[in-house]
């Protein structure tokens, strides 16, 4: 029922034409009824040729083309065969309304596809960029990344960077639908397109415009909207050979209908009748009006769906599976203690640190800040080896430098079996050990704190019908228990000491029991996010591994949107229910009407095109269902 069209075009089909239609069908009454003038057919006419060429010539176009009929095809031969048998004005009729229903069909999906053009209005044209002491204003696809940009209160962040000097309060609402302002000061990410709000910053430049934050969106929305679902593609393959069925099921109707000894006006007019009634527009419309306001409403709370399906299967899902650092937890761990053979506390830091200093992990990061508050300077090591779930080697043979885990120790041969790290080793956070060949060095105790929004999100994810919940980490079970126990996970719902291997396993047995979701921060595990019916991944407005890896994008750091995201999903399986429950009742009840009662032929276009337009607002209500926070249970 949609074609592609030039803007002038779409104006013109759905404004002007429309328009013109009306008022045809308008004159062409008046003339009849209250005139009695021969004007009128002349006005029917003008009604026939404005509101039925264009669709006759785009769907005889779209046969010529592409082999498909379109349903466009059937309201013109239905108005054509109304005109034959001396009913022209019935004809003008159901051009009429079939004229104002696309138009409102397609403004009214239009609101849902916008999502792409509110994206790009978002981006600034111009930034300042700092070259010595000059300031000078340039274009913002002319960034590259090292160019130093100065935000000053109130400008929109270009492009993607981090902050080099200064501190103040970003508004990221427009782009992970965060409401609260986020504080940034020094090595703090920003994101294209939010807004500085006080204070002067300078900003390093770390992605240019093509590969930003907001250039990926557009990509997954664009590609979102593209990629069709299972009950679309079900809706197309049912409307495609079910208006075939309707074309060859009313030629039928109208030679059974001369057999049976009816004039061939009256066959003529109940065949158009039929033709009309069976009509499976509302079918075809019903389920993309839903599923893309619900993408379009889902971006809006900062949360991008791959595509129909991906929203679709959300709804199915009653499993979930969560990585616990960075996802159920903060990710900003701190150094909580340090223990060391013979090494003075700074000398292992620093070693940890020139290590660490290439890794993405939240415990390297939490290492670095504190070699930074220390004031140690950190030299990277070179040739450098990062063992998954295991740790980071540098160099080659026994004098190899590395830190990790006790899986790491063990491959290094080094025995941690010291009384000396019986302290650490019994307390209940992350341990870090330092070594060189198969001696130990030191160790450091690392904490993580669950998400504020964590426990919240897993309570309202139970109220919402998920049955079960696992939480899987590579870290020690002591750490794993603690983190499970305040977020009100019971000690099955733990599972620790996994290597990437192990998290993969695990979900698969899940999905012997229906379909599951894995929650993770989309770097470190990635094979678990495909593995999972619908992978998810966290806060990921600066980290393309994770758009890459994911089905679902969850731009801001909020616990709280997942189970959102998934209330959303399961209204838009309701909406689509309901959608396709009336359209096919209600094309039923038209053909028994035109079948067996002489339904009238206006009354067929009224049931038709109103039909078509009810489904139509039904999946636009999910316009209006934003992705909310949710509130910490009381």
């Amino acid at each position: 029922m949609s074609h592609d069209a030039s803007p002038m075009e779409q104006v013109r089909n759905s404004l002007i034409l429309p328009a013109l239609v009306v008022v045809g069908l308008m004159v062409g009454v008046l003339a009849e009824f209250v005139l009695r003038h021969p004007v009128a057919n002349w006005a029917y006419g003008l009604v026939y040729l404005l509101g039925g060429l264009p669709a006759g010539w785009q769907a005889l176009q779209s046969l010529w083309r592409d082999h498909v009929l379109d349903i466009d095809l059937l309201m013109v031969l239905a108005a054509l065969a109304a005109a034959l048998v001396g009913a022209p004005m019935e004809g003008a009729i159901l051009l009429t309304l079939f004229a104002i229903s696309q138009t409102l069909e397609h403004r009214a999906m239009g609101r849902a596809r916008r999502a792409v053009e509110a994206l790009m209005a978002l981006r600034p044209d111009t930034a300042f960029l700092r070259r010595g002491a000059e300031v000078q204003e340039v274009p913002a696809e002319s960034l590259i990344a090292g160019d130093i940009v100065v935000l000053r209160p109130g400008a929109r962040v270009p492009v993607d960077g981090v902050v080099v000097t200064g501190e103040g309060l970003l508004d990221e609402a427009t782009l992970t639908g965060e409401s609260e302002p986020q504080h940034k000061g020094p090595g703090a990410a920003l994101h294209e397109a939010t807004v500085n709000l006080n204070g002067v910053l300078d900003m390093q430049v770390t992605r240019g415009l093509a590969d930003s934050t907001v250039a990926r969106m557009i990509r997954l929305v664009t590609e979102a909207q593209a990629a069709r679902a299972p009950s679309e593609r079900f809706s197309e393959w049912f409307g495609q050979r079910y208006t075939v069925a309707v074309l060859v099921g009313s030629i039928t109707a109208y030679l059974g209908l001369l057999w049976w000894g009816l004039p061939h006006q009256d066959a003529l007019y109940r065949a158009a009748t039929l033709m009309v009634a069976a009509s499976p527009c509302a079918v075809v419309i019903s389920v993309p009006a839903a599923i893309l306001s619900a993408l379009s409403a889902a971006a809006r709370g900062g949360v991008l769906f791959k595509g129909g399906a991906a929203l679709e299967t959300l709804a199915e899902v009653k499993s979930f599976a969560f990585d616990k650092t960075g996802t159920l937890t903060t990710g900003r761990a701190e150094v909580a203690r340090i223990v060391s053979a013979d090494l003075p506390e700074d000398d292992l830091v620093q070693l940890l640190a020139g290590l660490e200093a290439q890794s993405e992990h939240p415990i390297a990061a939490a290492i670095l800040r504190e070699a930074a508050r220390r004031g140690l300077d950190v030299r990277e090591r070179e040739g450098l080896r990062a063992l998954a779930s295991e740790g980071i080697v540098s160099g080659q043979g026994g004098d190899s430098l590395w830190a990790g885990n006790p899986r790491l120790a063990n491959r290094m041969g080094a025995d941690l079996d010291l009384p000396w790290l019986d302290v650490i080793r019994a307390e209940d956070k992350t341990v870090v050990y330092l070594g060189q060949g198969a001696k130990v060095l030191g160790a450091v105790s690392v904490a993580d704190q669950p998400r504020p929004t964590s426990a919240a999100a897993l309570v309202a994810l139970r109220r919402g019908g998920v049955a079960t919940i696992a939480m899987m980490t590579g870290d020690r079970r002591p750490v794993a228990e603690r983190i499970g126990a305040e977020l009100g996970l019971t000690k099955d719902e733990v599972h620790a000491d996994l290597l990437p291997a192990d998290k993969v396993a695990l979900v698969g047995a899940m999905t012997a029991r229906g379909k599951v979701a894995f929650v993770g921060d989309g770097v470190n595990d990635a094979a678990a996010l495909a593995r999972a019916d619908v992978g998810i991944a966290m806060g990921v407005a600066g980290s393309e591994v994770a758009l890459q890896a994911a089905d679902v994008a969850f731009l801001a750091e909020d616990m709280g949107r997942l189970a959102e995201a998934h209330r959303l999903s399961r209204r838009t399986a309701r909406i689509i229910r309901q959608n396709l429950t009336f359209a096919i009742g209600a094309m039923v009840l038209l053909v028994i009407g035109a079948l067996a009662f002489e339904l009238p032929l206006p009354l067929a276009v009224i049931g038709h095109e109103g039909g078509t337009l009810l489904v139509v607002l039904n999946g636009l209500r999910l316009l209006s269902d934003p992705i909310r926070r949710v509130k910490k249970p009381a």
